[in-house]
């Protein structure tokens, strides 16, 4: 198995093999890696005569077969890209298991003239390449590449390219300030570049835009882990509220941050009952839509009671860490806890 950076350094050496499996989080940075190699192997004018794209939740073997035998056109090389392939998972249903099979005899000796990449998101962020057997046997077989998140620099260069290929330019101490701030995933990157571009179409970007658009990570770390609670992942929560207090000791800060965030569910909750929709959230919480979708979403895993109850629970572990004779760690994972028992 390899990271991208090893896949680069083999992109440039023109150092192409017959089969690569993309994994990971971020799907727009599987992408970019899967480009670079298209952009590679097949030449621009060709793009449409060698470049074929079929959608691994509902294709079959056959035709990833058919496309993978048929010869290239006016090249000596041809590309077949199966996003979203499911059935790499460790527990794809029946026809996924059923491909994964059929897969696993085919690409011990696929094509010379073609390249088939196939790729699937994980489920979470703790998820890993080794974990899943099926990668470990395909990776005899086609290079596994496991798209983690980048270091500091390669990662602060890909989001520079994005502002560029918006033709804008970004001073370097926004452009760390932004990266540094916003979620280190591409797909929601993107969109916020597209946000930053539009809000300040026609100047520079300043610090106080970025402040004015983007949401804090703390904040994702929070809805994450009440999306945990939602959907009773008990080990999963635990692990995350354990990387919160890793990464900021800061005991109040945190259990008002979750008591915050479970208020404002409680608001939406009862505007929802109230038939509000998104145009309505967007106005009052000055918001980008998806990220009134998320909060929607999430409040609608509750019942006005429960999150009444969630409060109530937030309220009574605050009180407690304020008392100098209370441990701490121990109050933060029994607040964990006694929200898994709200009914």
């Amino acid at each position: 198995m390899i990271n991208i950076d090893i896949l680069d350094g083999e992109i440039k050496k023109n150092d192409i093999s017959n089969g690569y499996i993309f994994c990971g989080l971020d799907e727009e940075l599987i992408k970019i890696s899967v480009n670079s190699i298209i952009n590679k192997v097949v030449e621009k004018d060709f793009l449409d005569l060698n470049l074929i794209k079929l959608d691994g939740l509902t294709t079959t073997f056959e035709d990833i077969e058919n496309a993978c035998e048929t010869l290239p056109f006016f090249g000596d090389k041809k590309v077949v890209v199966v996003y979203r392939a499911n059935f790499l998972k460790e527990k794809p249903d029946k026809d996924g298991a059923k491909t994964y099979t059929e897969i696993l005899k085919y690409i011990k000796d696929l094509p010379s003239h073609t390249v088939l990449i196939m790729y699937y998101l994980f489920n979470d962020k703790r998820d890993t390449p080794k974990k899943n057997k099926k990668l470990t046997t395909l990776d005899k077989y086609v290079k596994v590449v496991h798209c983690d998140k980048l270091k500091k620099d390669r990662y602060y260069k890909k989001v520079d390219d994005l502002f560029k290929e918006k033709g804008r330019t970004i001073g370097k101490v926004q452009l760390r300030y932004f990266a540094d701030k916003v979620q280190n995933n591409f797909d929601i990157i993107k969109r916020e570049v597209d946000k930053l571009d539009c809000y300040t179409i026609g100047r520079e970007i300043t610090k106080e835009d970025i402040d004015k658009l983007i949401q804090n990570k703390s904040e994702d770390d929070i809805f994450d882990l009440v999306e945990y609670i939602s959907i009773r992942k008990v080990e999963k929560a635990l692990d995350l509220l354990d990387e919160l207090l890793f990464k900021a000791d800061q005991h109040m800060l945190i259990i008002s941050s979750i008591g915050n965030h479970f208020r404002r569910l409680y608001e939406i909750k009862v505007y929802l009952v109230q038939g509000k929709r998104i145009d309505f959230f967007m106005s009052k919480y000055r918001l980008p839509q998806f990220v009134c979708e998320k909060l929607m979403n999430q409040a609608a895993k509750f019942t006005v009671k429960q999150l009444s109850e969630l409060i109530r629970v937030c309220v009574e572990t605050e009180l407690k860490l304020k008392s100098s004779a209370s441990e701490k760690q121990m109050e933060m994972e029994l607040m964990l806890f006694k929200t898994f028992m709200v009914k």
